[in-house]
């Protein structure tokens, strides 16, 4: 599903990543953990292709990624749900339809049917209620949720977390773990 082959990446003169390999299978999960600084959320954003090694490759389910052109990179990341580590909800939109963005993006399903998924991963993460809150109505941990929500609608083939469970209570933080 990910590997990596011999990444790197600086940024000015200080080197987060240096020949950095590894390889996440169908079905595998893999944690990486380390200090503020060290490179877990840079990893993310290689894998998104928000941001470009300075060598080595990347491979997401099989492509190719470390070059390719961003309006092809919209094929890939259809298939990844990714918690940000600052939440990263559209301040414009209410909760249905941040957590509904990407089915209402792709349009591959009816309106019916993106509000059944959208009521389900609420309900996942306790928020069903504030279906209709804009983003500057729900507190931290509320915003976490409801990106957790965004992250696995449509079902996707990798999700990404940057500390999912950072700012949640300790119920929260097990339902998502489990």
């Amino acid at each position: 599903m990910i590997e990596f082959q011999n990444v790197t990446k600086s940024f000015d003169d200080e080197v987060v990543l240096k020949e950095i390999s590894f390889t996440v299978r169908r079905g595998e999960t893999l944690i990486i953990l380390g200090a503020s600084g060290s490179g877990k959320s840079t990893i993310l954003k290689l894998i998104l292709g928000l941001i470009q090694p300075d060598s080595g490759r990347i491979i997401v389910e099989g492509r190719d990624i470390t070059d390719i052109a961003e309006r092809d990179l919209v094929s890939v990341r259809r298939n990844i749900g990714m918690v940000f580590q600052e939440g990263a909800l559209f301040d414009s939109l209410a909760v249905r339809d941040n957590v509904g963005y990407r089915l209402y993006e792709e349009g591959s399903i009816d309106d019916a049917e993106v509000e059944r998924e959208v009521q389900k991963h609420l309900g996942f993460v306790g928020l069903q209620a504030d279906i209709e809150k804009m983003p500057s109505e729900l507190s931290g941990g509320m915003k976490r949720r409801v990106g957790i929500a965004r992250a696995l609608v449509g079902s996707p083939d990798i999700i990404l977390y940057d500390e999912p469970t950072a700012g949640l209570d300790p119920i929260m933080k097990r339902t998502i773990v489990d």
